[in-house]
């Protein structure tokens, strides 16, 4: 369309520049007619007095009509005084005339030709001038250089040419900043896991050495150390798990099948998930709401967020706590409400509870710290949203899900 509009405006300026040259050419022409007319006429007035005055029987009008009869018979007078009536005029005014238009006229040929060489050659330099820009422009990206600016609001080929070339330049400047962002990002995970795995390796190391070298090691010691083997292979186990179900979100793998599913049945299912660390920590999770409400969910990874969410405030109730859980609908969403009433958030933490690895200054000493942070990426999946309230009397996990769509 910008190169549509470019070759309007060019061919119409030069229609422009040709009908004012044709304009000028013409009235130049008028003009040059106009001079031998006046210059003949007056010849001819000159004449026609000279012979009425010396011939009064032959009138005006006789000769007028000699004029411009055309059944003259035609003899070679004036070639009696050097005239050649076919290439000279007989009237000498005319013939000086000529010879100034026909130097005028081929100077302003001359002229316009040379304009037109210099408007040509102008151009042709401003192209090169261009193309050599855009060529320093691709190099300089090449070398990725993305802080060049291009100011250019005209709309010739190369005009555009450069726009897009700005355009990419910007592209290729955000996946350049995406990809940094995304190594350092990766270097931080990878520094995170490492550090996750590294405690409980060396943990299970230590007592393993320990029970290798000393094979007459009590019984209830050995068991102890079993125990601890298997809690932390276990929390190892947890973090893989996690961190591979992560990974399919990142990398959008994740094979959501999506139902109705009521919220009754996504909560009994977390709370089945979470009652042997109720059991052990004699903690109560009462469940109460609206059986009828229900979300278009994948069952399975909400029960997974939940479960995260219940594990979360078991391990910070108090024993013979309470967990109170709550569910319902509005007009606008569906929502689940988990509050417990344990020692509560550090207000420096509440938010960075949900980033991964992140482990807050309440956090248990096995806390691995990315459990939350399942559980919000799975949320927002299925078009939800958690937040949390904190205090003295406790936590509070809201989760909605809405009917339309999130911008936010």
């Amino acid at each position: 369309m910008k190169n549509n509009e470019y070759s309007k405006k060019f061919l119409i300026k030069t229609i422009c520049a040709s009908f004012c040259i044709i304009v000028l050419f013409a009235l130049f022409n008028v003009y040059e007619y106009k001079t031998y007319t006046k210059n003949f006429n007056s010849t001819v007035e000159a004449m026609i007095n000279t012979i009425t005055e010396k011939y009064p029987d032959v009138t005006e009008n006789d000769l007028i009509q000699i004029i411009n009869s055309k059944d003259i018979n035609r003899t070679n007078v004036l070639a009696k005084y050097g005239i050649d009536t076919n290439n000279n005029s007989a009237v000498l005014a005319n013939e000086k005339r000529y010879i100034q238009f026909l130097f005028i006229t081929t100077l302003f040929l001359i002229i316009s030709l040379f304009v037109l060489i210099l408007i040509f050659i102008y151009y042709n330099r401003r192209k090169d001038k261009e193309i050599a820009e855009i060529v320093n422009l691709v190099e300089q990206i090449n070398r990725k250089n993305y802080s060049i600016k291009i100011d250019n609001i005209s709309e010739d080929e190369l005009s555009i040419l450069k726009n897009e070339i700005y355009k990419t330049m910007i592209e290729l400047k955000e996946s350049a900043e995406n990809s940094l962002k995304d190594k350092k990002n990766l270097k931080k995970s990878l520094e995170d896991i490492s550090h996750q795995i590294k405690t409980p390796l060396t943990s299970i190391l230590i007592m393993l050495d320990n029970l290798i070298d000393d094979p007459n090691m009590d019984t209830e010691t050995r068991q102890w150390f079993i125990r601890d083997i298997k809690k932390n292979v276990n929390n190892i186990n947890f973090l893989v798990q996690a961190l591979l179900k992560l990974s399919k979100f990142d990398t959008n793998t994740v094979n959501f099948i999506r139902e109705e599913r009521k919220l009754s049945e996504i909560v009994e299912s977390a709370k089945q998930k979470v009652s042997p660390l109720c059991d052990l920590r004699k903690v109560e999770i009462e469940c109460n709401g609206d059986e009828n409400a229900s979300i278009k969910c994948d069952f399975k990874w909400q029960v997974e967020a939940l479960t995260n969410v219940l594990k979360n405030c078991v391990e910070h109730s108090k024993t013979n706590g309470k967990i109170i859980v709550t569910y319902g609908k509005n007009n606008v969403y569906s929502f689940i409400t988990v509050k417990d009433f344990g020692d509560g958030i550090d207000e420096s933490d509440i938010n960075h509870i949900f980033e991964r690895f992140y482990k807050g200054k309440n956090a248990k000493e096995d806390s691995i710290g990315i459990g939350l942070a399942l559980s919000k990426t799975i949320i927002e999946s299925d078009n939800g949203k958690i937040t949390v309230e904190s205090g003295n009397t406790g936590t509070k996990f809201c989760i909605k899900y809405f009917w339309a769509k999130l911008h936010c």
